[in-house]
């Protein structure tokens, strides 16, 4: 957060990546354990109808708290690590948190835009599954989204991430999001995110020569 508070105000939108699954500690005591359960798990709950809402909203709630307290202000966005956010029960908390503590932010709606996930393997096409009717309860929260999502593709064929790129902004029309996760591979990381190699690869696009090029050749113009 420390890293962040100088783009606040800015044309950065600063987000809440709200987190239920993985090697991170809950905010409050509704989640057994010292840290959260797998996505595996958690999935089965969701779906089983098992996890239990007043929980579930109560450590979202902190979270947005937490995200208050750092920043002085709401989060300009709302999504989920690992997409939880579009999980039952998961889904109701997120929506319902984000209506009534940060009105203004948009919510990810990870619903595939047309061309964005042709060619690669199915996670695209299951994450889009999971994000059904998703928009139509944001806007029935008075809540918007984006329109269109892209950035799924298959960690491990070490693809050319510039090619992926160059084909999810072609996909994309206006107001359409792609998810990026670019970072420095470092023993913190390792720690905690089996997803390293992947990382540095999208660093080095975006932050790198190329893409400007890629922009101009797509059209793209970020927001």
């Amino acid at each position: 957060a420390d890293a962040l508070l100088p783009l606040t105000g800015g044309q950065a939108s600063i987000g809440l990546h709200v987190t239920l699954t993985g090697a991170f500690e809950p905010l409050t005591h509704g989640f057994r354990g010292a840290t959260f359960p797998s996505l595996s798990k958690l999935m089965a709950l969701a779906f089983a109808r098992r996890l239990d809402p007043v929980n579930v909203k109560a450590e979202v709630e902190t979270q947005f708290i937490a995200f208050e307290e750092a920043f002085g202000r709401p989060p300009d966005h709302v999504d989920g690590h690992q997409h939880v956010h579009l999980l039952p029960i998961v889904r109701e908390a997120v929506l319902d948190v984000t209506r009534r503590r940060a009105p203004n932010a948009w919510v990810r709606d990870c619903t595939p835009a047309p061309g964005a996930i042709k060619g690669l393997d199915p996670k695209g096409r299951f994450i889009g599954a999971l994000a059904r009717g998703l928009a139509e309860q944001a806007v029935a929260a008075g809540l918007a989204t984006n329109r269109g999502f892209a950035g799924a593709y298959n960690f491990k064929l070490g693809v050319n991430y510039g090619r992926i790129l160059t084909q999810f902004l072609a996909a994309l029309g206006d107001g359409g999001l792609v998810m990026v996760h670019p970072g420095h591979v470092d023993d913190a990381l390792r720690a905690r995110d089996p997803l390293t190699g992947p990382r540095q690869a999208e660093y080095e696009v975006l932050a790198g020569a190329a893409l400007p090029q890629i922009l101009l050749s797509t059209h793209a113009q970020l927001r």
